[in-house]
């Protein structure tokens, strides 16, 4: 410690008594230098024709934090133990008694894995139960959000808004409580090696958390089905894109974020949650080397923006219940008929559309989803 007269904090940071670099490392030849003769490569495959390119900038952004000495810009926080221990407790999803059988389960030599996953069984299904009662409730207010705006009634709208916001509400604090679970998990494990807690509860905690942490998974939707029995991968490239040496400079490397503020975060952003899915599925669907990604979302926004002009269309969108009783109607042809009048610029899109059912079909349900989010 610089002064050791000081509490420990961002201005009295402890003081490594031994370093052992990456740097020294790679100069006295205990490890390679991964970053010598690092080679960029370009793919791209026919069918599911999804590149994938390695930045080397962001490569050597990312070993520069341990290239000379890897160093935390704060001190971390002991006390966001305590504070993650309450906050878990306070959500209702396990009982303390559950806890401390668990324990006791654990530490018999005779235990069994089936045993301990059993007494994790009552939390995962409360949790689980409420994540799927979460989701139900988001579609039905949703759907009854769009018939509210139909009705122009601003009362009901007010008050089908403030349902779907309560229950979306609700689903975030479930996804905050898992994320929370494995963060304490995480926290006390690496926290507790330099700080004696003496906190039985803690430790108990602890172990619990460990376990049922990878059993609170939500039952995903079932994803529209396409069928691919008649088609074959005919081209795959692999492309040498440069060979380069990617030079760590001496100038020190950002510090790392101490263990702060746990249990503070908030559920993803839904827009750009939906905005990265879109992305995904026209990489998967599109093989479009020459454009960016913010291309691809443009020109999904552009079709949809065409489709949103056809009132016929828009009415079968908004009235059927399903998205495959709308794409037997005539859905299936604005979206031809949108793509047909796309630029020149969109060219190679349009060709692999018109050249590839499976495309077709994909392409049109993504858009169809993209319209009824915000119908």
């Amino acid at each position: 410690m610089p002064n050791p007269a000081l509490p420990p904090g961002k201005e009295n940071l402890p003081d490594a008594f031994h370093v052992y670099s990456m740097r020294q490392a790679i100069e006295e030849e205990f490890i390679l230098d991964v970053l010598r003769n690092y080679i960029s490569y370009g793919t791209a495959y026919k069918i599911a024709q999804q590149k994938a390119k390695s930045d080397a900038e962001d490569v050597l952004e990312a070993f520069k934090y341990y290239y000379r000495t890897a160093a935390l810009s704060d001190v971390s926080d002991p006390n966001q133990v305590h504070f993650l221990f309450d906050k878990l407790g306070a959500q209702g999803i396990y009982q303390w008694s559950e806890v401390e059988q668990f324990t006791d389960v654990f530490f018999n030599k005779r235990k069994a894995d089936m045993a301990l996953t059993s007494i994790c069984k009552p939390a995962k299904d409360r949790w689980c139960k409420r994540y799927a009662q979460a989701r139900a409730d988001i579609k039905e207010f949703a759907a009854t959000l769009r018939q509210a705006k139909k009705s122009g009634d601003a009362v009901l709208l007010a008050n089908e808004e403030n349902k779907l916001k309560d229950a979306k509400a609700s689903k975030d604090a479930l996804d905050i409580f898992k994320k929370d679970l494995g963060t304490f998990n995480r926290f006390y494990e690496f926290i507790s090696q330099i700080i004696v807690f003496d906190d039985r509860e803690l430790e108990k905690l602890n172990l619990y958390a460990r376990h049922l942490a990878p059993l609170l998974r939500e039952e995903e939707e079932e994803p529209d089905q396409i069928d691919l029995s008649g088609v074959e991968l005919t081209h795959y490239r692999l492309q040498k894109q440069q060979e380069q040496d990617l030079k760590l400079c001496e100038e020190a490397g950002k510090k790392l974020k101490p263990g702060t503020e746990f249990g503070s975060g908030s559920a993803r952003n839904k827009e750009m949650e939906f905005l990265s899915r879109i992305i995904d599925r026209m990489n998967d669907l599109f093989a479009a080397e020459k454009l960016s990604e913010a291309d691809l979302v443009s020109y999904a926004r552009t079709i949809a923006d065409r489709i949103q002009e056809n009132e016929a269309v828009m009415s079968q969108v908004t009235n059927n219940n399903t998205p495959d009783q709308t794409m037997l109607g005539d859905f299936p042809a604005a979206v031809e008929e949108a793509v047909l009048a796309s630029s020149d610029a969109h060219q190679e899109l349009m060709t692999q559309f018109l050249s590839n059912k499976a495309i077709q079909l994909g392409f049109g349900k993504l858009i169809l989803e993209m319209l009824s989010k915000s119908a």
